[in-house]
Formats: structure tokens, C-alpha cells, sequence
């Protein structure tokens, strides 16, 4: 038996999707002294547009073009992470958060999170609440460790300058 989608459900992905957007936005704006900015600006603006549109419009995931551009997305970021996760496993000397490869893993995971969950609500668009509960979680994620990492000047004592520089 099917359960019927809260009236507020609908309401609730298009604001996790426009906040989504916000951070995508926010960390491609952060990159701009980043050593290979241009990459990086394209890999976080492509989901920003992408979640702004499901923002808009929910139903934009059942569109081809969207689809086609959040699949190419999330394999481009998911063959980049298992690089970046190969790499780190042999050579980190730091926490994942202190290693600029670990930093540049945990947005591509995020972006490939984020686009996955949009990309399976083309079928049921605003979601049942497992599809909300995790919206809500990955939604939080990001811009509570942004403030965690804000807030601890320690762990940030060690990073490259051009990580320092920033918001």
C-alpha cells in the first residue's frame, strides 16, 4: 500500500534543492585562488545549476538533458573520487579533513550524493521521507562542517594558503 506524499514534502525538496544550490554556488566562489580553479569552479556549478533547476521546477529530472548532464556529472566526480580516495589511502599523513586531497574527495562524494538522490526523484519528485530524511541529512552536511571548519582555526592552521584565503 502506497502511502500518500506529505503536503509538505514537495516544498521541502525544492528548498533542500535551492540550499544545495547555495553551497554548490558558494564552493565554486571559494575556489577562485585555488590552484586549478577553472576545474574546480565547472565541477561544483554544474550541480549548482542542476539543484537550482530541481529547486524551480522538481519535475526537470524527468527531463533528458538534465538527466543526461547529472549522469555524465556523476560519473566524471565518481571516476575523480576513486582517484583522489586511491591517493589519499596511500599517502595521507592527516585526517581527511587536513588533506586538500580529502577536502577535494568530500565535495566530489557530496556532489555525486547530491546528484544521485536528484537523479532517483525523477520518478516520485518531492520524495517519500527516506528519499526526504536523506535530502535533509546530505542538505545539513556540507553547511555544518563549512561552519565546523570556519569556527576551528586549528585545523586550518595546516592547510595551503589558498585554502586559508577563503570563506
Amino acid at each position: 500500500m502506497a502511502s500518500a506524499v506529505a503536503p509538505w514534502a514537495p516544498g521541502l525538496w525544492r528548498a533542500c534543492n535551492t540550499l544545495m544550490a547555495a553551497f554548490f554556488g558558494l564552493a565554486a566562489v571559494v575556489q577562485v585562488n585555488d590552484p586549478d580553479a577553472e576545474l574546480w569552479v565547472v565541477v561544483y556549478m554544474i550541480p549548482a545549476v542542476l539543484a537550482l533547476l530541481v529547486g524551480f521546477n522538481p519535475l526537470v529530472t524527468g527531463n533528458l538533458i538534465w538527466k543526461s548532464m547529472s549522469t555524465v556529472h556523476m560519473l566524471f566526480c565518481t571516476l575523480w573520487a576513486g582517484g583522489l580516495a586511491y591517493h589519499f589511502l596511500l599517502h595521507a599523513k592527516q585526517s581527511i579533513l587536513n588533506e586538500e586531497e580529502g577536502r577535494e574527495l568530500s565535495g566530489l562524494v557530496i556532489v555525486t550524493a547530491w546528484m544521485a538522490l536528484c537523479h532517483s526523484s525523477s520518478k516520485n519528485p518531492g520524495g517519500g521521507r527516506m528519499h526526504l530524511a536523506i535530502a535533509v541529512v546530505i542538505t545539513l552536511f556540507p553547511l555544518l562542517s563549512w561552519v565546523y571548519i570556519y569556527m576551528n582555526k586549528e585545523m586550518r592552521s595546516s592547510w595551503p594558503t589558498h585554502c586559508k584565503t577563503v570563506i
